[in-house]
This record gives C-alpha cells, structure tokens and sequence, in this order.
C-alpha cells in the first residue's frame, strides 16, 4: 500500500471493477430468479409425452411417486388401467405414458444457479456471488465520508431495506 493510499481508496477501486464484474452474474441471476418465481405455474413451460416402464401392479398410493408426479389425481380405473390427470398406466405392464409440463433447457439449467448444492460445481459460483454481494453492500458505505449527508441517508436506506425483508420474510 502506498503511503497516501488508504484503505478506503482500496476499497473503492475494489467495488468499483466487482461491481462491473457482478452486473453480468446479476443480470443472469435475475432472469433465473425472475423465472423460478413463476415455477408453480405452466408459464414458459412446454408439454412434452413420456412413456416410462416402472414396476408392475403399482397401487394407486405410490404411482405419483414413481413417476414423480406430485399431487397425483386418479380418475378413474379400468380393469389394469388406471388414468389419471396427465396420462394413463398400464398395472399389467408397468407402462406409463403420461405428459408433463417442463421449463425449456436453457431456462431449466438458469434456474440451476439458484437450485445448485454441494454435489454440483455450480455452488462454487454461489458462494462467490454471495461473499462478493455482501462486500459489495458493505463496501458501498466507504464511497463517502461518515460525516457526509449522504451517508447517514445511506444507514436509512439500508436500514429500511433490512425491515423490509424482514417483514416481507415473517408475513
């Protein structure tokens, strides 16, 4: 460090480049977020047939976990036939041909980034974005003075921001 270069130099140099490094991941994150908001609805979603072959003579009870289906719904059962909502299986069989609605493939791995866990090398990526966020929030109070107007407009502004979530999180 230089000697008229203090700290708060440093730290502003530093959120000045992540921040142009953070507005690409931002971007991406926010379409991915935007996305996933909608995931309990058929919006951008497209349908798509599937027949499986899972065990046979499967009781009405743990079809929808064989096929993965939540919330299944049986309409009605004909000899080895039982419908439901999204297809038909075939007890005898053990054939499933069925239709499910699913995002499609480059909006399914956006929404990966949020979803992403240990056993994925995306969540390298997470806590990268989530350490670099949290510098960059508390860097943004040395970009002035603490004396400054500014700055003490700044504490309000976050504050606010903390009890906004935090009501938003316990409604």
């Amino acid at each position: 460090m230089s000697k008229n270069k203090k700290v708060p130099y440093y730290v502003r140099l530093i959120h000045r480049y992540l921040g142009f490094f953070l507005a690409g991941i931002m971007s991406v994150y926010a379409i991915s977020g935007v996305v996933l908001i909608f995931r309990n609805t058929d919006f951008l979603k497209y349908e798509q047939s599937v027949e499986r072959k899972i065990k046979t003579d499967l009781k009405k009870e743990k079809l929808g976990k064989a096929l993965r289906i939540r919330n299944l719904e049986i309409t009605k059962i004909e000899g080895n036939l039982i419908y439901f909502k999204q297809g038909v299986y075939n007890k005898q069989t053990g054939v499933a041909n069925y239709t499910k609605k699913d995002l499609a493939p480059a909006l399914k791995k956006l929404n990966q980034l949020h979803k992403s866990t240990t056993n994925t090398p995306l969540y390298w990526l997470n806590i990268f974005f989530g350490f670099s966020l949290l510098f960059f929030s508390l860097s943004a109070f040395w970009m002035y003075l603490p004396k400054a107007k500014i700055f003490r407009k700044g504490l309000y502004f976050a504050f606010g921001g903390i009890v906004l979530t935090l009501l938003l999180l316990f409604m």
